[in-house]
């Protein structure tokens, strides 16, 4: 197999990052994928860093393990916490998605106020702070802890009243009249994309809802294109699916983001 038709890695901690691995196959539907979900261990947004970073570091293996050509952090935990740790000795290039999520809020904001959603464990890390800063050191940011949505997107209930509750208590401070509100809202978790349509109607027409799968996805044809890694062929990809935990719920979440465009979920060991 050369280089080139190798497969794209995606990882996170549970069904979240099926998001971006949807937005990579649309844009770039000539590469083969392979997604693994750490349903086992997930959430990692309350574990400490030490476990993220060591968990981060088995999955990268692996990937390289399966010949990918590049992994892709789809977990915003991942990203914050242990991407520069696992980048120093990893095979092959890893992309995160804190960076291209943060240039996709700077884009949407008219006044540069953007508040972020996220897990415990990248609230902690002030990873989003710091990216929007290097990006425009005058933007105004305020970052709150969610831990309560990745368990319901994983329980399947994006659309319940638990779900419309737990939105408003965590949207709620962030816009309104306020001198520190925010026009735009940020989503810090792949999870969260899955209740956008809560997000969206809590927060109101005048509050631009944005999240890191189409920036990453851009990211990742740009590294690709240059150093001529992109494959071509249309129609002939291959995409395979792989959980650590049980497979049977990973699927049925996942069903609601493709379809019945899934591949059979497989299981995978860690460790």
């Amino acid at each position: 197999m050369t280089l080139r038709d190798r497969p794209i890695g995606v990882f996170d901690s549970g069904v979240g990052g099926l998001t971006v691995l949807r937005e990579l196959r649309r844009q770039l539907p000539g590469e083969h994928t392979i997604y693994l979900g750490d349903e086992a261990r997930m959430p990692y947004g309350p574990r400490p860093a030490d476990e993220v970073v060591g968990f981060t570091r088995e999955a990268v293996r692996w990937f390289t393990g399966q010949e990918c050509k590049l992994v892709i952090l789809a977990c915003n935990t991942a990203t914050a916490v242990a991407l520069e740790i696992v980048r120093e000795s990893a095979l092959v290039p890893v992309i995160g998605v804190v960076r291209p999520g943060a240039a996709a809020a700077l884009s949407a904001s008219a006044t540069r106020a953007v508040g972020v959603l996220a897990t415990e464990g990248t609230v902690r890390s002030a990873s989003y702070g710091r990216a929007l800063r290097d990006l425009d050191p005058l933007v105004r940011v305020r970052e709150v802890a969610c831990p309560a949505l990745v368990p319901l997107v994983e329980a399947g209930e994006m659309r319940s009243a638990a779900a419309l509750t737990a939105v408003r208590g965590y949207v709620g401070p962030l816009i309104g009249d306020a001198s520190d509100a925010v026009d735009t809202l940020l989503l810090g978790c792949t999870h969260y994309p899955l209740l956008r349509e809560v997000i969206e109607r809590v927060a109101g027409p005048g509050v631009r809802v944005v999240d890191s799968a189409t920036t990453t996805a851009l990211a990742v044809r740009e590294v690709l294109a240059s150093h001529r890694l992109l494959r071509e062929g249309a129609g002939d990809s291959r995409h395979r699916v792989f959980a650590t935990g049980p497979r049977e719920r990973f699927r049925s979440v996942a069903r609601t983001i493709f379809g019945e465009d899934l591949p059979e979920v497989e299981e995978a060991i860690l460790g």
